[in-house]
């Protein structure tokens, strides 16, 4: 029996020795573009620095991307570490501006050499021109980031919608992501923003945090304020899912909110009425919390199919499954519009929308927000942040 048990654990050992082996040389080789480009180009190249500069700097280039993986996996593993994982987040952003425009400096460089300007001057010019873009931007984005999101207002028409709920006001946020910079104000200024609008509807399309409910229960606090005259609901996003997902539908639903878990309510006006309905995150399948998986047929479960649907579902990818159920508007979040160019390039390769409305059927449209909050890195990018106002119309 001992040795049958020392067999059988050394075949399942040496796979779990692979995926760990070839994770770790994807690691070091991303770690080693990301800053490798940016040591290269600021530092190495032909800027001919004094020795003491190009010692620092690259010391620099070494030291950081050695304790960046301990950082983030402290901060975002099961240690939970907020001041850890503050650090790693604000390396990874300024990382990847200093490495996007390290990138683009290198054609600044190829122009000067075509204009007859030599190293050191060129190299240097370039690094002068990469560091105060970079410090520009990443002060920018920190400001975008941090400040509560501007609204932004969109109509939307649906064929199907009764005449009484002509000018129904959906408000959108989603992507709040409360972690681990407090950001307990910003969340009080998203109510009150959310509130001037006076919606009818408030649907928050998941992400709400990364943390369980009792780390970010202070942050999330102030969405127990929202109003709205018929409804304020609820589906989970794909971070949920490392963050106790049931938790945050319970603690939802205690804030009064209406936790779609793959299910609908009606809202009605002067006669009509429309289905709201939301679908658990495409991600909650494999998630191995009980009962959660996206279920469309649950969710319509009993609606009546010739009233209009609202759904509610994290990812804009799950718009299939919104097609093949006739809903007329799915809501979605999800791609933070790319949160830090040109990031947006890799989130298009997953996702069918970015940002915005968009039809995917001659029933079925699809609106994706930017997000209202940030994950990760403290910094946005040319994809600013929203709280969207949506307005259903009927056809002219």
């Amino acid at each position: 029996m001992l040795a049958d048990m020392s067999v059988g654990e050394a075949v399942e050992t040496r796979p779990r020795r692979r995926g760990r082996a070839g994770f770790g040389g994807l690691l070091v080789v991303v770690l080693g573009l990301l800053f490798g480009v940016p040591w290269v180009t600021l530092v190495w190249s032909g800027n001919q620095w004094p020795t003491g500069v190009f010692v620092a700097g690259t010391v620099v280039f070494v030291l950081v991307p050695a304790v960046f993986p301990v950082l983030m996996f402290r901060g975002h593993g099961s240690h939970r570490d907020d001041r850890a994982a503050r650090i790693a987040d604000t390396t990874l952003g300024v990382i990847w501006v200093l490495f996007t425009w390290s990138v683009l400096g290198q054609v600044l460089g190829l122009v000067l050499l075509a204009a007859g300007v030599h190293d050191p001057v060129r190299s240097r010019v370039v690094s002068v021109v990469v560091v105060l873009v970079a410090l520009v931007l990443l002060l920018w984005g920190y400001a975008e980031a941090m400040r509560v999101s501007r609204v932004r207002r969109v109509d939307v028409t649906i064929d199907r919608l009764g005449a009484g709920l002509d000018g129904l006001k959906v408000v959108l946020i989603t992507d709040t992501h409360y972690g681990p910079i407090d950001r307990a104000k910003w969340s009080r200024g998203v109510t009150e923003v959310v509130n001037s609008l006076a919606p009818d509807v408030v649907a928050h399309t998941g992400d709400i945090a990364d943390g369980e409910v009792d780390q970010r229960r202070e942050m999330a606090a102030p969405l127990g304020d929202i109003r709205a005259s018929m409804a304020r609901v609820y589906v989970t996003g794909n971070h949920e899912y490392m963050s106790g997902a049931q938790g945050w539908v319970e603690h939802m639903s205690a804030l009064g909110w209406d936790a779609l878990h793959n299910r609908h309510i009606l809202v009605s006006r002067g006669g009509d009425s429309l289905v709201v309905a939301g679908v658990d995150d495409r991600t909650a399948a494999g998630s191995g919390v009980p009962g959660h998986h996206a279920d469309h047929e649950a969710a319509l479960a009993g609606a009546d199919p010739g009233l209009p649907v609202l759904l509610l579902a994290h990812q804009p990818q799950m718009i299939a499954g919104a097609v093949a159920h006739g809903a007329d508007l799915q809501l979605s979040g999800h791609t933070h519009g790319g949160q830090i160019w040109p990031f947006h390039y890799l989130v298009r390769t997953d996702q069918p929308s970015l940002q915005g409305l968009s039809r995917h059927s001659e029933r079925t449209q699809l609106y994706t927000s930017r997000g209202t909050g940030f994950w990760g890195p403290p910094f946005r990018v040319f994809a600013p942040s929203e709280i969207t106002l949506l307005t259903l119309r009927r056809p002219a």
